[in-house]
């Protein structure tokens, strides 16, 4: 992407699956937001649109993968995989081969990889982790005969490039963004290392007018203000929810728990993503005038929806794994605390028991859970009203917790699973300060 840039394209870029810290970089990259795909959370329609409609003005896209290219739900289907994604967007597949101590082996892995599913279309293959130009050279030779795919290149290991990891991945883009200076290595890297030309003459030219969604207007509610926290302990967020919130006549007033002590003004509802929250446990607990407002707005009945660090953030107290203690804002009956291990990851279908700021009873939706973080303490008789399954349909906790209008929740929620989830919560937001205008 940054090699692409580089060369004055505008390069349009996504990822695989649920993560958000790949696509903060992307972001950072390439100048535009990164879009999520998903073969579970999402239809295939939905993909084929979002894909369309945000390429529209781009002119090439990138999307990264998740996982091994055929890991999806099982190991009986490609559904949920790189591969199924490719072959619904019709896009060819650059496969990146890790060969730190590979070279004959590697014909055989590559070769495994072109026959296994003949849907899939290869553009090329890139070789990563080389430790020098004669390393590719060996790959090089052991391609020959083998496989029908050409050798688009090998970038060599080179630590200074190399962003480190935290819990499930790589650090964020607030937390360690990119310099221009990086930036530039990246690209001058690829430009070397990868035949850029022949990767770009194996890729199609797409025909994706069909799949771009035609303006709707509908009736809405506007002059709705939703507060949305985002800073370094806040980032998490599909870029999907934020414009759906503004489709459905939200204005978003976006705001950092971190460094302001008081709310915008005006708001009709709060909305706190995920992130990294416990490792500013010490700056949330000390902005305590932001935390004594958030809380008597969540007694006033405001609408407010967190979900895992915003989540966390709505609980009474968040400690670490020191033992130590920090107070959050009290909303929600509960303390949580970091753990050394990680406690729960996978999809989640969710079926609301009653219904909450986001939708009525029954409503189901879909998201993903990864945290390592519990509920912890003194027990609390608050069921959660979220009856949830894993991807395999088998039953997990119960989840979602309400206390007045507050409702917080360990899922990251796609409201692209559910598109009324949007619509629901701006109204909501909007018949709250209507009713308190009220005599």
């Amino acid at each position: 992407m940054a090699a692409l840039t580089a060369r004055g394209y505008a390069v349009a870029p996504f990822k695989v699956g649920p993560d958000f810290i790949d696509p903060g970089h992307h972001s950072r990259v390439t100048g535009r937001a990164s879009r999520n795909l998903d073969g579970w959370m999402l239809s295939q329609d939905y993909n084929l649109k979002a894909f369309a409609r945000h390429t529209v003005d781009a002119d090439i896209a990138v999307v990264e993968g998740v996982m091994g290219l055929f890991d999806g739900y099982d190991g009986r289907s490609g559904a949920g995989s790189t591969a199924q994604m490719a072959k619904w967007l019709g896009l060819p597949v650059v496969l990146v081969v890790g060969a730190r101590a590979m070279a004959r082996s590697a014909a055989a892995l590559v070769q495994g990889f072109e026959r296994f599913d003949p849907g899939v279309e290869f553009v090329g293959v890139l070789f990563n982790h080389l430790g020098s130009d004669r390393h590719l050279g060996y790959l090089k030779e052991a391609m020959d005969d083998h496989v029908r795919m050409p050798v688009l290149g090998g970038l060599m290991r080179d630590e200074a490039i190399a962003i480190p990891e935290r819990h499930l991945g790589l650090m964020t883009r607030e937390d360690h963004d990119l310099s221009d200076e990086n930036r530039g290595r990246l690209a001058g890297l690829i430009e070397k290392q990868l035949d850029l030309e022949a990767l770009l003459q194996g890729l199609p030219d797409l025909d994706l007018q069909g799949n771009v969604p035609t303006p709707r207007i509908e009736t809405r509610m506007t002059g709705v203000r939703i507060g949305v926290a985002r800073d370094a302990a806040f980032c998490f967020y599909y870029p999907d929810n934020l414009e759906m919130l503004e489709a459905a006549g939200a204005q978003l007033v976006f705001f950092s728990p971190l460094t302001e002590n008081r709310l915008p003004e005006g708001l009709d509802g709060l909305y706190f993503g995920g992130g990294y929250p416990e490792l500013h446990a010490g700056a949330l607990a000390g902005n305590r005038l932001l935390r004594q407002e958030i809380r008597q707005l969540s007694r006033m009945n405001m609408p407010i929806y967190g979900e895992c660090g915003g989540f966390m953030y709505l609980c009474r107290e968040m400690g670490d794994t020191d033992g130590n203690a920090f107070s959050m804002t009290g909303c929600l009956p509960f303390a949580t605390r970091m753990l050394e291990r990680l406690k729960a990851l996978g999809y989640r279908e969710v079926t609301q028991s009653m219904a909450t700021v986001l939708g009525p009873a029954g409503q189901v939706m879909r998201g993903h859970e990864f945290h390592y973080s519990t509920i912890t303490g003194e027990a609390v008789d608050l069921p959660g009203v979220y009856r949830m399954t894993d991807r395999a349909g088998m039953d997990k906790a119960a989840d979602g917790f309400v206390v007045n209008q507050t409702l917080g929740s360990y899922i990251h929620l796609h409201f692209g699973s559910c598109p009324q989830v949007a619509r629901h919560f701006v109204n909501t937001c909007g018949r709250w300060t209507a009713e308190k205008k009220q005599p």
